[in-house]
């Protein structure tokens, strides 16, 4: 097995020719590659850009978005993006952090319609906005639900 390869330099260094890492070489702020594969994190701000790039790359399947609560850590939230090319039989993760008193995001919905139950989801359980959604409202707790059951800070009691 080989080792991980971790930094983006050191990942632009041992994947120069991988098409993701092409396509978000101007994105990414920080990489991983193990065990076959790719995370690129980018800035909260190049989120629908990058995603873009993707779709231009070859990477036209929308997977999957989901979050991590790393409470108490800054950056609190950790938003995770699946994308798949058929055509390279390749996937690549796209990763966004977020503070948790600003955990806004742009939706992807608007080009990527595949995300629309993904955001909301993601919305409703951990309480990250995406903003420019067009229909962002719970999916699965009731509508008068208080609070985000998937947060670490969600109040829980035991067993009476």
């Amino acid at each position: 097995m080989d080792p991980a390869v971790l930094g983006t330099q050191a990942v632009f260094e041992a994947l120069p020719e991988d098409p993701a890492v092409k396509a978000l070489r101007e994105f990414a702020t920080d990489a991983k590659y193990d065990r076959g594969e790719l995370t690129l994190t980018v800035a909260r701000e190049s989120i629908v850009s990058a995603a873009e790039a993707l779709r231009r790359a070859g990477f036209t399947f929308f997977e999957d978005v989901t979050a991590v609560d790393w409470y108490p850590s800054e950056p609190r939230f950790q938003i995770s993006y699946s994308f798949l090319s058929f055509g390279l039989k390749r996937r690549v993760r796209v990763v966004v952090r977020l503070a948790g008193e600003d955990a806004v995001l742009d939706s992807l919905t608007p080009n990527w319609p595949a995300a629309n139950f993904y955001e909301r989801e993601v919305f409703d359980l951990f309480g990250v906005r995406f903003s420019g959604h067009p229909y962002l409202r719970r999916i699965m707790m009731p509508e008068d639900w208080q609070g985000h059951p998937l947060r670490k800070d969600y109040p829980v009691e035991g067993y009476r």
